[in-house]
């Protein structure tokens, strides 16, 4: 169930409310929808607020004498949020169809769609759910295993927003499913976007306290808390719209003046590559099941806590603070100016082919989709190898060059203009030219 709706703003009123939905504050009589094929694409109509209120936040920090947020790291959230993306337009919204189907044959209740009650009950019911799907994903080893991929990031800025798991939506949609049993599919749809959308601005260290909206609101400040490695950040805040939910079962604890918040994993893995970072975490959570003898083991490795140890277990938020977690450097590659002109792009052109691919994917056969997908989601894969100056990275990048010229050759429709031919054709030859030491790229690492 991919809802095809990726309409350009027409209007100052189109604006107003495109930015009103990335804070919640929406009509109900407009967001009602009585069949789930009604329900837009609110999520994709909004890449464009991203990108803009991430430059604004760039600029405050840069006023405020801190550094902005860094390329590299912004590209790694875009890359995995893409991934995201990727993933739904193969499945086309598979993971829908269960809660679909639990409310047309279980349903206790017949809401009516159209009424702003039943909207307000499944805002509520929706963000309810999220706050135990968001705990277990923080509490159960495997379901943490794809969660973690939104905190890999050192830093803490709005990009950390779309830093999302290709596997999460399928891992946690369950705790999500009790609501099929009142909520109509649609109302459920809509919120569970509009969630989402929120929590994509209160990732920022731009906006301090918002006062009496503290109480009952999960703000930026609750939020740096929950995104921290530190000990005493560590299992909470875990509310999405509200936090009133961490108050009422014992998980909130509150920013104060004295924190110095250290951002990212408590066991860092540096890295730009999203499929890295996708993947490593399960790789370990593997590595420990099969590390263990008993099944007991086995099962606790799995399903326990990440801290989970058969002897001496101490849960992370229990242990005290290292002092040299506030000398950790972040990790950083610093890439020629050349090469970042290269990458932005090439990563502009991506960009554009997953827009492209978002408003025609449901007009093109399943196979072509995946071959699309499979592409894209190589081409990040190859451009964080370069940010983080992998050895590796020259060669597939000549390869991915050659793949896409290739194809655009043998295939009409895919067929490119002359510029666009040259331009990938040249981009092959230079690559051609490194891969055999005829240039040399100088980087300097940090962190690692």
């Amino acid at each position: 169930m991919d809802h095809n709706n990726g309409s350009v703003l027409s209007s100052p009123s189109d604006f107003a409310e495109g930015v009103g939905r990335m804070f919640y504050l929406i009509d109900p009589k407009k967001t009602r929808f009585e069949r789930v094929e009604d329900v837009p694409n609110f999520y994709v109509q909004s890449w464009p607020y991203f990108f803009t209120f991430m430059i604004l936040e760039h600029i405050v920090l840069k006023l405020k004498g801190k550094r902005g947020i860094r390329l590299n790291d912004g590209i790694t959230s875009f890359s995995n949020g893409m991934f995201v993306e990727g993933g739904r337009m193969i499945w086309r919204g598979a993971e829908f169809y269960s809660y679909t189907w639990i409310y047309n044959n279980w349903k206790m209740v017949e809401l009516p769609w159209d009424s702003t009650t039943t909207w307000l009950l499944a805002a509520l019911g929706m963000d309810f759910c999220y706050y135990w799907m968001h705990r277990a994903c923080h509490e159960i080893h495997i379901l943490w295993a794809q969660h973690q991929v939104h905190h890999t990031s050192e830093d803490f800025n709005m990009g950390v927003g779309v830093r999302q798991s290709i596997l999460q939506g399928w891992c946690g949609f369950a705790f999500y499913l009790p609501l099929a049993l009142a909520i109509p599919p649609a109302q459920f749809m809509v919120h569970h976007q509009f969630s989402y959308l929120y929590m994509f601005w209160i990732h920022t260290e731009a906006v301090n306290r918002l006062g009496p909206l503290e109480y009952f609101l999960n703000t930026p400040s609750h939020h740096r808390i929950h995104h921290g490695s530190n000990p005493y950040c560590i299992d909470v805040n875990y509310g999405g719209v509200l936090i009133i939910w961490d108050k009422l079962f014992g998980t909130f604890r509150a920013e104060k003046d004295t924190d110095r918040i250290v951002y990212g994993l408590i066991y860092q893995q540096p890295s730009f590559n999203p499929i890295h970072l996708q993947t490593f975490y399960t790789k370990y959570v593997i590595a420990k099941f099969k590390e263990y003898t008993t099944w007991s083991h086995k099962l606790q490795a799995v399903f326990n806590r990440p801290s989970w140890k058969p002897e001496n277990y101490v849960r992370f938020q229990d242990m005290p603070e290292d002092p040299d977690l506030h000398l950790r450097v972040k990790y950083d590659v610093i890439l020629p100016k050349w090469c970042t002109a290269y990458l932005l792009c090439h990563y502009a052109l991506v960009l554009f082919g997953f827009y492209r691919l978002f408003m025609l994917h449901l007009s093109l056969s399943p196979v072509a989709v995946v071959a699309f997908v499979l592409y894209l989601l190589g081409s990040l894969t190859v451009f964080g190898m370069i940010l983080d100056a992998s050895p590796k990275a020259p060669f597939l990048e000549l390869l991915r060059c050659l793949v896409l010229i290739t194809a655009t050759s043998l295939v009409p429709s895919l067929r490119l203009n002359l510029f666009s031919q040259m331009f990938y054709v040249s981009s092959a030859i230079f690559w051609f030219l490194f891969v055999y030491k005829t240039i040399v790229i100088k980087v300097e690492k940090k962190g690692d």
